[in-house]
């Protein structure tokens, strides 16, 4: 398989049902690093207004994963991550920026800050997580 790059991981993420239904963008790829955007939509909300956890979750998931194949390659499979909520998500669009930490030969670690950008522009950090990628090819 050959490496991804921005284009290539946009289609990647195109073709996730799931992520088509949650809007959800790469804007960033490349250089250890990856970039997710979701647009805040009432029915991404839980009851009290915020942007839902497993909103949250699912962005950090991806964005680890899709960090990790700009070392480890497009055969990549998530081995676990954590994730921490600092505060509430509320705003306009949610902004999850991974970066690896650590990367080897069969594995990478990765962490996530996410977002929000509120109507003034300004983000405002709501949780952090930290995830294990594992590649996927047969040596």
């Amino acid at each position: 398989m050959s490496a991804l790059d921005l284009r290539s991981a946009r289609k990647v993420l195109e073709s996730q049902p799931f992520s088509v239904l949650l809007g959800a963008r790469v804007t960033a790829f490349g250089d250890g690093g990856a970039t997710l955007r979701i647009d805040v939509r009432p029915e991404l909300q839980q009851q009290n207004g915020f942007l839902h956890g497993g909103v949250l979750a699912y962005a950090a998931d991806n964005a680890i994963t899709f960090a990790a194949g700009t070392t480890l390659g497009p055969a990549v499979l998530a081995g676990g991550f954590a994730i921490q909520y600092v505060r509430p998500a509320t705003g306009h669009t949610l902004s999850a920026r991974a970066t690896v930490v650590h990367s080897g030969r069969r594995q990478a670690v990765v962490r996530c800050d996410l977002s929000v950008v509120g109507d003034d522009g300004e983000e405002t950090l709501c949780a952090v997580a930290q995830g294990t990628v594992l590649s996927a090819e047969q040596t």
